[in-house]
């Protein structure tokens, strides 16, 4: 039987307790004599707190506890800390307004927390905060970015009068402009990337326990990296020792990015646990989570694009505006600067590129890191004006594109990443391929015949995965390292359990990192255990989120295996009586080269830890390695992505009729996985582009999608079959080769559609999403003329 599980659509393990109930989400978590927290939150997107009283609510039945922000204020905690310092053009870093824990003195977004009221049940402690009184003084409100810095606008914080948080620019503005002055063409777009509301299946949830028996905490938490959020709560927030915290993140129903976070509802729940002496839980309501949860994308944008008269990009130049919300979230400050301005190279040889972001607060939800994260903000931006350019110099789209791919690697771009590997015609030509783009004429006359208008649009991204290394990612303002760490325990019977500081949130790890290890010790898949999500097992960990899971954690536990693998080297060569240099380790057993002399990966476990026979003098007993790895580069997935659409010119309703998409992720572990990340990412960005909007009343700050009759997911009958495909460059810097796979089709599908849906309409742009509404009205506005 071989054991070569690389490669191999194994099934997912974890898939037989999801779906049969057996899963252990933090709100099945259940302590004893446990209480219930609510949280008041604010009514209103900007007002000064004048008074809140709490009196009659704490005479409510059942209520054990009422906090507010005044006792958050005295209690000298620490606010929600900003994980990334961006330094403007100036030299100057960012404005940093403080982010209370719960609003003292004003409030800045409608569902900012106001009171924590915690009772025997969540009906109690929801009932009792309709008894607290807080008398506010409505203030105007400014909810659009590109009004944030306005004269007369309101300003939300002291520190930043003009609302604005930084200033920031990247690449050769002097080149950029000297490009441009002998342009033979100019393409210039106005684009809006709207802001999207994060769904999870479940909802944000934390349970906090405090024990006065050894002084410690337990927070059970629905999130993406657990490590980090004790290091955060601990370091800067509550100054508790973190050896004392335990913090638990067990099976989680999906993250997306919008459970990486230190919430304000973690911290107090945990804090709080101490002042009760008793448990504390809270589940969010899906109203909350459309409130609270931290929101993704909100960019304006201009950008201009300067050609020769052949199709050759000279250069690149874009101005954009990024909405923050009310407040820095905890990576918040890098997705419009390090993680989008850096991609606008794209899969080009644009020799130059200037950016300049400029970042505003406003009365709205703080934004921060959704699925892609920044990276299909660049894409967008690039591959719309890309095929714009096409379209006004009457060039095929896919030839402009070949004409300015990189062909060389390394290749160093104008936006500070250098690309290692890559082959951008192999998966666009298998794209074409998929698509059949030779019968799209036809196609297109047939949609004709019917009365439809049919369009085809392509997008080409690159994105960048497993942020890297710490040293470069620290110059640029990370506050914290972005290695991975990893342990391999194998047991006495040559079983393994491997602990890694990944978290799995539907990524599928414990099958995928099984796989990994089955191969490289050549025991059976089934003899594999895969342990995450626990401060208090885990060695270290930076959790998961862009697409970093195999290429940074899985590489740490490859670096763990090799120290296994090494150490048995040397118990081989003691048993085998030969030189450990003759010693090699392949398909589970060790051998002395060129003999048949041999010992299974099991007996080599079993001598480790009955040491009769062992080198005593050379090795200490047991097998069990860590290994941490901070890598030398991100990774460079890429792909090309070809839609075609129908629209109704009578309704203005967009049908998508085909969708083909073919990746480049480097070496696949487990392509049955990775598709369902493909296709769950293309759900998502066709979501953005043909159904999803965050919107809030100008005039009040108001959330007016504050619930799935208002926001709407995409459905099942909105989305196609998709056609995928592969296509391999294996990665140069990590062993496996890999690259990471999980948001690609968030960050190719917008630009696809919606170039499909203009190459139908016949028009430059429009809004996302291309509702029916909004698509009917861009034809009216544009004069587009019925199908034939």
């Amino acid at each position: 039987m071989s054991t070569n599980f690389i490669g191999q659509s194994v099934k997912r393990r974890e898939d037989y307790r999801f779906l049969t109930g057996a899963g252990q989400y933090t709100d099945d978590v259940q302590f004893a004599n446990q209480t219930y927290a609510y949280f008041l939150r604010s009514p209103h997107a900007h007002a000064k707190i004048k008074a809140l009283r709490k009196d009659k609510a704490l005479k409510a039945p059942g209520v054990v506890a009422i906090f507010t922000g005044e006792d958050i204020a005295n209690s000298k905690m620490g606010g929600l800390p900003c994980g990334w310092l961006i330094t403007d053009v100036n030299g100057q870093p960012m404005k940093e307004p403080p982010h209370p824990v719960l609003a003292h003195d004003k409030v800045r977004y409608v569902g900012d927390h106001v009171a924590v009221i915690i009772a025997e049940t969540y009906a109690q402690a929801k009932d009792a905060g309709e008894l607290v009184e807080v008398d506010y003084e409505v203030l105007p409100a400014v909810v659009d970015a590109g009004d944030a810095r306005k004269k007369g606008a309101p300003a939300l914080h002291d520190i930043a009068p003009d609302n604005t948080c930084y200033v920031w620019g990247i690449g050769d503005k002097a080149a950029v402009d000297k490009a441009f002055a002998s342009a033979a063409h100019v393409t210039t777009l106005e684009l809006v990337n709207n802001r999207l509301i994060p769904n999870a299946i479940e909802p944000r949830a934390a349970t906090a326990s405090y024990s006065r028996a050894d002084d410690s905490y337990t927070l059970y938490v629905a999130s993406q990296n657990p490590h980090v959020e004790r290091l955060l709560m601990t370091a800067f927030v509550l100054g508790l020792p973190e050896h004392k915290v335990r913090v638990v993140a067990p099976d989680v129903g999906g993250g997306f990015g919008s459970k990486i976070y230190l919430y304000a509802e973690d911290v107090v729940v945990t804090w709080a646990s101490k002042k009760i002496n008793r448990a504390i839980k809270w589940t969010a309501e899906r109203s909350e989570s459309f409130q609270s949860d931290a929101h993704g994308r909100d960019h304006v944008t201009k950008a201009e694009l300067a050609l020769d008269k052949n199709g050759k990009f000279l250069a690149l130049r874009v101005h954009t505006t990024a909405n923050m919300g009310a407040y820095l979230s905890t990576f918040a400050s890098c997705i419009p600067t390090i993680l989008y301005a850096t991609l606008l190279a794209g899969q080009y040889t644009t020799p130059a590129i200037y950016c300049e972001v400029t970042a505003v607060f406003t009365n709205t939800a703080p934004v921060d890191a959704y699925r892609g994260a920044g990276r299909p903000e660049a894409t967008y931006v690039v591959e719309r004006i890309v095929e714009t350019a096409a379209r006004e110099l009457k060039m095929d789209p896919a030839e402009v594109r070949r004409k300015n791919f990189i062909t060389q690697f390394p290749y160093q771009t104008p936006v500070a990443l250098l690309y290692d590997t890559g082959d951008y015609n192999a998966t666009l030509t298998e794209a074409q391929k998929l698509a059949d783009v030779e019968g799209y004429a036809a196609r297109k006359k047939a949609s004709e015949a019917k009365g439809k208008l049919r369009g085809r649009g392509y997008a080409c991204y690159i994105e960048a995965c497993g942020i890297a290394p710490s040293a470069v990612a620290g110059s640029l303002g990370a506050r914290a390292g972005l290695f991975e760490a990893g342990e391999v325990r194998v047991h006495p019977t040559g079983k393994v359990t491997v602990f890694t500081g990944s978290h799995s949130h539907g990524q599928g790890h414990e099958t995928t990192f099984a796989q990994v290890v089955a191969s490289r010790f050549g025991i059976p898949f089934e003899d594999v255990d895969i342990v995450h999500g626990d401060t208090s097992k885990i060695l270290f960990g930076m959790g998961t989120y862009g697409s970093r899971s195999i290429a940074v954690g899985g590489t740490a536990i490859v670096k763990a295996m090799d120290k296994v693998v090494n150490k048995g080297k040397k118990i081989a060569a003691h048993l085998l009586e030969a030189a450990e240099s003759d010693i090699e380790f392949k398909d589970g057993f060790f051998q002395v080269a060129g003999t048949d002399k041999k010992k299974a990966f099991a007996e080599i476990a079993l001598t480790a830890y009955v040491p009769h026979n062992y080198p005593h003098d050379k090795l200490e007993p047991g097998l069990n390695e860590n290994a941490f790895y901070d890598p030398t580069n991100f990774t460079f997935p890429a792909g090309s992505y070809i839609c075609e659409v129908e629209v109704d010119p009578e309704t203005g309703q967009v049908k998508i009729e085909k969708w083909v998409a073919v990746d480049d992720f480097g070496k696949i572990i487990n392509p049955m996985i990775v598709e369902g990340q493909v296709h769950g990412g293309l759900v998502q960005g066709i979501g953005q582009a043909l159904t999803e909007g965050c919107k809030y009343d100008k005039a009040t700050g108001q959330l007016l999608t504050g619930s799935m009759l208002d926001y709407s997911l995409p459905r099942a009958d909105e989305v196609p079959s998709f056609v995928v495909g592969t296509k391999e460059t294996p990665c140069t810097h990590n062993p496996l080769g890999v690259k990471g796979c999980g948001e690609a089709g968030a960050i190719g599908a917008p630009a696809a559609l919606m170039n499909a849906i203009t190459d139908a309409l016949g028009i430059k742009d429009m809004p996302m999403p291309a509702s029916p509404q909004n698509v009917w009205a861009a034809m009216q506005a544009n004069k587009v003329k019925k199908a034939a």
